[in-house]
């Protein structure tokens, strides 16, 4: 599916997760980990948005000039299962194109730390997905981060909200950096370019 943005539209990258701090290491809030980096990056705290149940960041990503992009950082913080009422409030709110929304989420379908790019598609069970496609339609970018299958016969609820393993925790700040990147290529380089670079 070939995408046209409008330039003059800001993009919007919401990080799902949970809000509170006995979640803020589960494997189900690594989309508020990218997002704490890329506010990190531009410079700027979230603060609590007037005109939806989030927090947000305004700021420029990529290099200073006509190339940056304007993005507005989201975490919903109303819960995960119905975030796609905060980030569709700011998607109006901002007149963000659909096609300039980016999700940032946990994926049990793909192996720790490996990183997948797509537009559009279906939710894969995953709540956050489901609320956002429900509110907005499917056509939104979706930087996944692979957090694997839960071992055994642990059910998939108490996995996602379990925190990274130890083990998990030696590589995660470099993981949630490269996702960072790879939100960051999405939106400056186009989504082709950055899956060549970030669909490991």
């Amino acid at each position: 599916m070939h995408v046209t943005t409008d330039a003059n539209a800001p993009w919007l990258i919401a990080g799902l997760g949970n809000p509170g701090p006995e979640y803020a290491m589960n494997r189900h809030n690594v989309g508020f980990m990218v997002a704490d980096l890329l506010a990190q990056r531009v410079g700027a705290k979230f603060k609590r948005a007037a005109k939806a149940q989030a927090q947000v960041v305004e700021g420029r990503i990529g290099a200073p000039g006509p190339a940056s992009r304007r993005v507005i950082l989201v975490k919903p913080m109303s819960y995960m299962n119905v975030s796609g009422g905060p980030v569709t409030a700011l998607r109006d709110f901002y007149k963000v194109p659909t096609e300039q929304i980016v999700a940032v989420h946990d994926e049990l379908d793909i192996d720790y730390g490996t990183l997948r790019l797509k537009l559009g598609g279906g939710d894969n069970g995953h709540n956050g997905l489901k609320s956002m496609t429900k509110a907005m339609g499917p056509d939104y970018h979706r930087v996944r981060f692979g957090i694997g299958r839960p071992p055994g016969r642990m059910q998939v609820a108490d996995f996602v909200l379990k925190d990274f393993s130890s083990t998990e925790r030696k590589e995660l700040d470099y993981l949630v950096d490269r996702a960072a990147d790879a939100a960051e290529a999405l939106i400056i380089e186009g989504l082709e370019r950055a899956q060549s670079t970030y669909n490991s």
